[in-house]
């Protein structure tokens, strides 16, 4: 079961801009949505002792990036709702994961920062990107899904991997202040 639905929000970056009403929608869909596909999978596989459960998650439930507090915190609840299922499940032998990428270029990011060029979209992240020489693509991501579903990742439970080029053992502040200094 991959619970893989999930969205931005309205994209209001200061608590004080904040509407209740979006961020409730953002957690109806990214954790409650999560919860109930995995609710009703636990329920089949539970009685099959076997499955494997995958969330969604963002790499801003690793690190704080100017994403709206929405969207960050249920990132971090889709976290924390893997977390909580995997002792639970793995007595079924049902194993439950997350995968958090990085940015990927797709309609949705597109829309989310107004830009129409996908080209310029993936250059932007390339420009900040730890590892060079390469864009993430929806399929990478993709991969790392199916990787986990399968049989070869059959001891591995409770993980949050970071799809990400290794984006989030950086600190971009040093990167920014460095190029101040001697750029």
């Amino acid at each position: 079961m991959f619970n893989n639905a999930g969205l931005i929000g309205d994209g209001e970056v200061r608590v004080t801009d904040a509407s209740t009403d979006n961020f409730k929608r953002v957690f109806d869909i990214n954790v409650l949505g999560g919860f109930l596909g995995a609710k009703y999978a636990a329920k089949v596989m539970v009685p099959a002792k076997k499955g494997c459960i995958l969330f969604s998650s963002s790499i801003s439930s690793k690190i704080s990036i100017g994403l709206p507090h929405a969207y960050k915190a249920s990132k971090h609840g889709v976290v924390g709702l893997t977390k909580s299922m995997v002792v639970e499940l793995g007595e079924h032998g049902i194993r439950v994961n997350c995968i958090s990428p990085h940015a990927t270029v797709t309609p949705l990011f597109q829309t989310t920062l107004g830009l129409f060029d996908k080209k310029k979209g993936e250059e932007m992240i390339a420009a900040l990107a730890v590892l060079k020489g390469t864009v993430l693509e929806p399929e990478d991501f993709a991969h790392e899904a199916l990787y986990l579903a399968s049989d070869e990742a059959k001891f591995i439970s409770g993980v949050n991997v970071p799809v990400d080029g290794g984006y989030n053992l950086s600190n971009q502040s040093w990167k920014m202040g460095f190029a101040a200094l001697f750029g």
